[in-house]
């Protein structure tokens, strides 16, 4: 298993030869992502911005999730994940994105939506994925693993 780090290069990288760029939209991972990418030298190449959403009124606001998303399926849902891609693809207009919004614990879950419930989206200028993922462990492990799964769909999309 590859690094965080190196696969952020390789993905840092690839997009630049391509002249695409990348944005995200986080709540539970709350900028990890964005952290990621901003700890390679090079990453402005490829990275304008990102939002860190964690309030759903932020969400609404922000990004364009409506509020009958939130109320129907919650935050923590793919149709919430699906609208965070639009809106921030919206926001930022970049050739890429990934949204995230899931429940990172040690509070909040619900036997529907245990802690760990993450949901995970990918905009590229072909597809839009949504993956949704029970991760285990502590609050930390949670992020970290929705942190690390995102990159990794991302250079899997990427080929790399």
């Amino acid at each position: 298993m590859e690094t965080i780090t190196t696969l952020t290069e390789k993905i840092i990288r690839k997009l630049e030869e391509q002249r695409h760029t990348i944005t995200f939209a986080e709540s539970c991972t709350g900028g990890r992502i964005a952290a990621a990418f901003t700890a390679v030298s090079g990453a402005s190449a490829v990275l304008d911005g990102a939002c860190v959403t964690y309030s759903n009124e932020i969400k609404h606001r922000w990004l364009g999730v409506s509020n009958d998303v939130l109320q129907t399926h919650g935050a923590v849902s793919e149709a919430c994940v699906s609208q965070m891609l639009d809106g921030i693809i919206k926001m930022s207009d970049a050739d890429y994105a990934i949204a995230v919004s899931g429940i990172a614990g040690p509070t909040g879950g619900t036997p529907q939506k245990p802690v760990g419930t993450v949901y995970i989206g990918l905009l590229t200028p072909q597809t839009k994925e949504i993956h949704h993922c029970l991760f285990e462990g502590d609050r930390e492990a949670v992020q970290k693993q929705s942190t690390y799964f995102s990159i990794e769909i991302l250079a899997g999309l990427l080929k790399i």
